[in-house]
């Protein structure tokens, strides 16, 4: 199945797009509760919005891909991953709540786009005998991004914490907001450059469809 590389770019882009995603499930509890100074009740339905906004673009994103294709759609979930992440990047201790929940929506917005075609795109590659393995590998993938987006996430987090702090910081800073913006911030603009990529190899693969289909047209026409 790897041999096909539109398989696999389509496989290595879930895989980022789920390390993306897991670097802001792991800050954002702390930023609502610890800088905005919102309760859990109220931060949980701030984080909500992701989840909301990704269930109802989700089924109307895989409804559209059939009818002009995966690869535009999966590029501009990307694209709008992207700049909520750069958004999510410049927040502070005093943003606005509607600001945040624009960004976090819009995160929300881009997976949804993203992930109903790319998973189509992902079956479309492979023979029916191999649909099943196909399946298992494209569920692998998605659960090591989860994994490896925690890790990612903490690991630089709490080395530019206590980069800025001047000694080794496992836990908020009474008293510093400053030293876990600062580690926040660097998680964003990882996980953004991260969005950037598969935008990148989702842009590139787009190109190989649009020639491969050209290619086809004037062999059928012959």
């Amino acid at each position: 199945m790897f041999k096909n590389p539109l398989f696999s770019v389509s496989i290595l882009c879930g895989f980022l797009v789920f390390t993306a995603n897991f670097c802001f499930n792991i800050i954002a509890p702390f930023y609502t509760q610890n800088m905005l100074n919102l309760s859990p009740s109220s931060a949980g339905f701030m984080m909500m919005l992701f989840p909301i906004c990704m269930v109802i673009v989700a089924p109307l994103s895989g409804a559209l891909s059939d009818k002009i294709g995966s690869e535009l759609l999966t590029f501009a979930g990307l694209v709008v991953m992207v700049v909520a992440q750069f958004g999510l990047a410049w927040l502070h201790e005093g943003s606005s709540l509607v600001i945040v929940g624009v960004w976090i929506a819009m995160l929300g917005i881009g997976s949804g786009l993203f992930q109903s075609p790319n998973n189509s795109l992902i079956m479309s590659q492979v023979p029916r005998t191999q649909l099943g393995s196909a399946g298992s590998v494209n569920s692998l993938v998605r659960n090591v991004g989860m994994v490896v987006g925690i890790t990612v996430a903490t690991t630089i987090l709490f080395h530019v914490m206590s980069a800025k702090a001047g000694h080794r910081v496992t836990g908020l800073v009474p008293g510093r907001p400053d030293i876990f913006l600062h580690g926040m911030h660097a998680v964003f603009i990882t996980s953004a450059s991260i969005c950037l990529v598969a935008a990148v190899l989702t842009g590139w693969r787009m190109f190989q469809a649009k020639t491969a289909k050209q290619a086809k047209q004037p062999a059928a026409k012959h």
